[in-house]
Formats: C-alpha cells, structure tokens, sequence
C-alpha cells in the first residue's frame, strides 16, 4: 500500500525481476488497456540487456500476436506477461507461474482476483494499491494478508491542492488558463459517457484557444491508447475523459484536473484521479465540482469533505480506513466487497476476525476478553487537553482494545508525544485500563466498585483451591456466585489503589494454588529416595 506516485511499480520491477530471474515466470495485471501498455513499455526498458522475454497480452494486441504469447507462455519461453484480465482468460497456460502482481486492485472484483491467485498452486501474490477495497484493508488488519506501507513520498513532491465547489464557468475558466500559460495541461474528467458532448461545447465557449482531447472506456482498444499516448507526450492542453484516466495514468506535465459532478464518484475513485496531477515538481491543483444549487446529502458532503481534508502526501491509507469506516468490511471470502460490519460493531468484528485467522493459522484462539470496571472516576481524555471531538473518539476506541500492558505503554507515550504531558484525568484512564487488563489474566467479566464493597464476576466457574485461597483472605465472601470484598474504602481517585490491591489478592490466591500443585524438585515419588 502507498500512496500514488510512491513507487510501488517499482517494488513490483525489483520482485519480478528476482522472480524471473530465479527461472520462474511472472504475472502483471493491470485494470486498464492503458495502464498495462504503459507498464509493458516500462517492463521492456527495465529489463532490457537481461535477456528475460516481456509480453503483453490484452484487447489491443492482434490474434496473431495472442496466439504467440499463449505459446511463449505455455513453452516458458516468455518469462514476464504484462496485460489486462485476459492474462486469466481461457487458453492462457504458464509453465512454471511464480509470482502474480496485481497493479490497482481496488479495480478488480472478488471472484476475478480468485480466479487470478488459481493460476498456479502455491502462487506468491502482490497485490498494489494507493486505496486498498475494505475487505482488503480489514483483512490487512485481522493478519489474513501481510501488507507492507509505502508512506516517504518522492523528493520535492508536494501535495496536491484540493478545492470542494460548485460549477462557475469564470474558475474553471481561470484554472485551464493558469495550468497553459505555464506550460502545463490539464484533465476535465466527467462521470459519464454521456456528459462529455456537453462540456465540449462548454469548453469550446470557455477556452477555444485550447486544443481538448477525448478518451472514455468505449473507444477501441487502439484508438484510446493512441489518444492518451500522444497526450503524454504534449499533444492537446485538456484531456477530457470519463474516470477511465484513474488508474495509474504517469504524464508529469498534467498538474490541473477538474472532476465535474464529483458526487457521482467514490472516495477512492476522487483521491486515484487526484493522483493524476502533482506527480512532477510543479504544484497540482484539483478542483472538485458539484451541480450548482443542488443540495448534497449528508453522507455525499462528508465523503467529499474527507477527501479535501486529507490532501497530505501519503493520505490513501486514511482514506481507506475512511471508506472501512464508512461502508464496512464485506465479507472476507465472498464476493461482497463492502457492507455488513456495521451490523454487529467493528470492534466486536474485527475480534471475531483475529481470533477466526489465528485459530487457522494454528496459533492460540486469543479469547481473553477486558472485563468492565465501573469505577466512579473512571478517567477520561478531557476537551481541554485533545480538543477534537473525532481524535478524543478515535483515542478511546484505541484504548478500549489494547490488551497488553507494553501496548499501554507505547500508546501512553504517544499520547504524550502528541498533547504534552497528560492530566490527572488521562492518566487515571490509563491505570483504569491496566487494571482491566490484569483482572482479564485473573479470568474476571467485570467489577463494580461502591461505597461499601466492591463486587467482582469471573468469567467462568472458580476452581475449589483458588475458591478456598480466596476465603481464606480477610474481609472476602463469595455470594450469589460473585465475589465480595469489604476494604477500607477511600473516596475518589484513591479507589484505584483499593482495587490494585484487591485484584492483587486474588492473583496471590492463584499463585497459591499453582505453588500447591506443583511438585518438590528432587522428591521422589515412591517413597524410596534420599
């Protein structure tokens, strides 16, 4: 994963050349005819001189050619084929497949990634992407897939500026005007097919003196290569094209891009066609422009809003994890990209999710769970020390899932890293949550501290021992199944040194009958020894 511009098809260069290299043969897949000539092009310059074949294989390239590639293929001839879906298309056999790329896999769907990854048995697969589908993220996330971030953007590399507008005819006007004068082009990019009569017409008002280019997905395979090739290499000022320009599109000149009806398009779509522009030294401009004097929907405003809040360099992964937020996760071996999660809480699902993959993997089922503790000064993260309502929330989901006290730790120096030295407040959150954790190694669901007693619930049945260790503490007394202690009660924050002691009482009582069970080194067991 990262960010567009970053180098990731460099990654892919150097794997599938140790691939190749090694004797096995290589798979690149792109979403797009244009992408995957222009990664062909890129594959043969690189690997010029290595003596390793390159072929492409997609819409574009002739029967005659096909039928060479396929023969190349199955003979092991060819060692790298860069081409579209048609790479998993009947009649195409390797002889020895290796390792498969899969260059913006967000394009794809489910069950045509399956296919792909079944080209070969035990087949090493990378898959690339700036914004990662959900699924792909949550899965990233529970440990299913690994997932290696690229977040150092290139030298002088500045992030694009990205303006949120309705249509007026004078800035788009301005904006195409400005990116000519020095010596730039532009992209206008539209949502439907339908939709680019009209600007032309509008553009032909605007602008005359400015030579437009048109490419969209039903142009012939050639045709649309030709048109976006000749571009790159300065031919026309405005490219205006449908959202077929998304994936991976490298022409460093264009730094201006205006999306009409930015509404119709996705999160990932807008931040991908965002990446179009900025890739060289110049600064990029993009200009997100919606109907004028149609109201958006809330949902439609705050995926829009996202995008131009994360304008950094290297923001893919956050709006990714946006989009996981806002759409959910899907389902992890069907063909549902999205969806679903929201239904019982990320927090409960990505639990399910970690301990379903580490039981495959046949390490341990992780079912400790962090008991409730209701303490009247539980701590909290208060306005006056993190002032955003969404990092206090997101601070607190953090918290609440931290199992471990070396997780506390790292998350408490972050914390302070960020905001300065913590309040009373947020540090008694913290031991709030150390304490959690020590009472879930004890097997305790939950415990409720009062003005007279504190009352503890364990998860599952006490053993006998552990039980009579227990009674055996003073002022301790099992009732209706829970256990109750009757300290010396303190008010306020000094409650939290009560139950640290409490709950280091029942360790003891556990510790104890672990010392009981345990056999004398060096007795023998008959009897008949020293």
């Amino acid at each position: 994963c990262g960010d567009v511009g970053f180098g990731k098809t460099e990654v892919a260069l150097r794997a599938c050349a140790a691939a190749a290299l090694c004797g096995k043969q290589v798979g690149i897949v792109a979403p797009t005819t244009v992408l995957a000539r222009q990664h062909y092009e890129t594959f043969c310059r690189r690997f010029a001189g290595f003596n390793i074949q390159v072929a492409h294989l997609s819409r574009v390239v002739g029967s005659t050619e096909t039928r060479k590639v396929k023969d190349g293929l199955r003979s092991g001839n060819i060692a790298v084929v860069v081409g579209t879906h048609a790479v998993a298309a009947k009649g195409v056999a390797f002889s020895d497949l290796g390792l498969l790329v899969i260059d913006e896999e967000h394009r794809f769907g489910a069950k045509l990634k399956q296919s792909l990854r079944g080209l070969a048995r035990c087949l090493h697969t990378l898959t690339m992407s700036a914004t990662p589908i959900p699924r792909t993220l949550q899965s990233a996330i529970a440990g299913v897939q690994e997932v290696s971030v690229l977040n150092t953007p290139p030298a002088k590399r500045s992030p694009v500026r990205t303006i949120l507008a309705p249509f007026d005819a004078g800035s788009a006007k301005a904006a195409l005007l400005r990116e000519y004068r020095r010596g730039g082009q532009s992209f206008f990019v539209v949502p439907r097919i339908d939709d680019i009569e009209t600007v032309v017409e509008q553009l032909g008002r605007l602008v005359p003196q400015l030579s437009v280019k048109i490419a969209h997905g039903e142009m012939k395979g050639r045709e649309l290569d030709e048109i976006v090739v000749r571009f790159a290499a300065g031919e026309g000022d405005i490219l205006l094209a449908t959202d077929i320009i998304e994936s991976g599109l490298d022409i460093p000149r264009a730094n201006t891009i205006l999306v009409w009806r930015a509404d119709r398009f996705g999160l990932a779509q807008l931040h991908q066609l965002r990446g179009r522009v900025g890739r060289g030294r110049m600064q990029g401009i993009a200009l997100l422009l919606t109907e004028p004097g149609k109201e958006l929907g809330e949902a439609t405003r705050s995926r829009l809003s996202a995008l131009v809040a994360l304008d950094r360099l290297g923001s893919g992964l956050a709006i990714s994890q946006r989009d996981l937020d806002l759409r959910g996760a899907g389902d992890l071996f069907g063909e549902e990209q999205a969806g679903h999660v929201k239904l019982i809480g990320v927090g409960l699902y990505h639990r399910l999710l970690e301990r379903a993959s580490s039981i495959a993997r046949g390490g341990p089922r992780s079912d400790m769970q962090l008991p409730d503790i209701n303490l009247q000064a539980g701590g909290s993260f208060p306005e006056s020390y993190v002032r955003e309502p969404a990092i206090r929330l997101s601070l607190y989901s953090r918290l609440f899932r931290i199992s471990t006290h070396l997780d506390v730790n790292a998350f408490a120096d972050e914390v302070e890293d960020r905001f300065g030295a913590m309040p009373s407040e947020a540090a008694t959150l913290l031991e709030v949550s150390r304490l959690r954790i020590d009472a879930a190694e004890l097997g305790l669901s939950q415990v409720d501290v009062g003005p007279e007693a504190i009352a503890i619930t364990f998860r599952t049945k006490v053993s006998a021992s552990v039980r009579q260790n227990i009674l055996r503490l003073d002022g301790f007394e099992f009732r209706r199944g829970r256990l109750i202690c009757r300290p010396s009660t303190k008010p306020g924050i000094a409650k939290l040194e009560v139950l640290r002691s409490v709950i280091g009482s029942i360790r003891s009582a556990h510790s104890a009958r672990e010392l009981n069970a345990r056999p004398i080194t060096g007795q023998s067991t008959t009897g008949n020894g020293p």
